[in-house]
């Protein structure tokens, strides 16, 4: 049931639909303007333009990213309109009807006008992001495989797809299909050469300790972050969770990055990238959904500066090589080390290689040796006893770096 998924994802409503002939763009989300034709292929000339951080741009979303610099921003997130190609109303079991998504701005032609749709879209997002930014793209079965070959044709390298897993999704009430539970993320860098931001050690803490998975678990929008009317009536038909937002910009952002939402609805990514500390621009066009999302930023307030500290990667540590140890004293010559469970065991000799039977080497090539492997990391492999413990000598390098001033 074509529904069932829809009613509690958050899309965004910022383009308009094109008149006229059938090979023309049917742009998204609002129908006031569908009698206007696309405005003319031309980009300002925004090099000598600073980038409008935290604020709404009212418009079509094609020609107001056009307005922004090549290589300017850090992130795209876009939940842009997922066709769902619905035809008649749907009723529950009791004969109520389902507030589903039947807005113009989702509907289109064919698939061939959502498709050239798609690229001009996804075309600038690519164009204003930095040589190492990346974008997500949310959709549902109806349009994620369309817009996932559109990524790849354009350049984009994908680095993820994640199911978002609904705790409460909606059921299909007329039993003829599997209850949709999930929606899809595809995660892409601009290239396959850019080195976009992850902060893998943040979020392998934020899962405690472990590595997080591509399978979100995370509710519907509802209770009182759902925006509604004054007659009760929800502002936008399809409201993203804040919790959803909250991953994609901790996992994939920095504080102080710029993150565009072509889509931007009712605000959801910039009330999550504002508490966060994130710059955002929005691009939105439909009034009563930029009159709430400017009542819901209001609101926001951010995290303190402090606590945005996230765990910085083990990676972009300072090197300290192993000898160190032995001259701040932390380690002696003599010292033994132990694998885990202390099934192998070696020598530290006061030259920094280690020592096991007759081979002798850096304390890698050591971890290798034993292990019969081709490389291995040496500060994660060898422990040393203290308190009757084994504990690895990568706390002996973390105080190493205290010691010298490098943390």
């Amino acid at each position: 049931m074509v529904q069932s998924c829809k009613v509690s994802s958050s899309k965004a409503s910022s383009s308009q639909k094109s008149s006229g002939k059938a090979s023309a763009l049917k742009k998204s989300k609002t129908s006031k303007l569908a009698s206007k034709k696309a405005a003319p292929n031309k980009r300002v000339a925004a090099s000598s333009k600073s980038l409008p951080s935290n604020k709404i741009l009212v418009g079509n979303c094609i020609e107001r990213l056009k307005e922004l610099p090549d290589n300017s921003v850090d992130l795209v997130f876009a939940d842009p309109p997922y066709n769902l190609q619905l035809e008649g109303e749907l009723h529950r079991p009791n004969n109520s009807k389902v507030d589903a998504v039947n807005d113009e701005w989702d509907q289109f032609d064919s698939f061939s006008a959502y498709d050239e749709f798609t690229k001009a879209w996804m075309a600038e997002a690519r164009r204003i992001l930095k040589p190492d930014g990346a974008m997500w793209v949310i959709g549902s079965y109806h349009n994620i495989f369309r817009v996932g070959t559109t990524l790849q044709d354009l350049g984009f390298w994908i680095l993820n797809d994640i199911i978002w897993r609904k705790s409460n999704p909606m059921p299909n009430f007329k039993g003829t299909r599997f209850c949709n539970a999930h929606e899809t993320l595809i995660w892409a860098s601009k290239t396959g050469k850019s080195r976009p931001t992850f902060n893998y050690d943040s979020m392998k803490a934020f899962n405690d300790d472990l590595q997080m998975r591509s399978d979100w678990l995370l509710p519907i929008c509802n209770g009182g972050e759902r925006l509604k009317d004054n007659l009760g009536k929800k502002v936008h038909p399809t409201q993203k969770p804040e919790g959803l937002l909250y991953r994609v910009l901790m996992a994939s952002t920095n504080p102080g990055d710029v993150v565009v939402d072509p889509f931007f609805g009712t605000g959801t990514t910039g009330a999550v990238a504002k508490a966060l500390g994130r710059q955002w621009i929005g691009i939105e066009q439909d009034k009563s959904y930029i009159e709430a999302a400017e009542i819901r930023l209001s609101k926001v307030r951010p995290v303190s500066p402090e606590d945005l500290q996230a765990l910085k990667p083990k990676r972009s540590a300072p090197r300290v090589p192993f000898g160190t140890l032995l001259e701040l004293g932390l380690l002696e010559a003599g010292t033994t080390l132990y694998g885990p469970r202390a099934k192998k065991s070696a020598e530290v000799r006061a030259d920094g290689t280690i020592q096991c039977a007759e081979q002798q080497g850096s304390i890698h090539k050591m971890g290798a040796y034993v292990q019969g492997l081709d490389a291995c990391n040496g500060w994660t492999y060898w422990h040393f006893k203290a308190d009757g413990e084994l504990k690895p000598i990568d706390l002996l390098r973390h105080e190493a770096r205290n010691q010298l001033g490098l943390n």
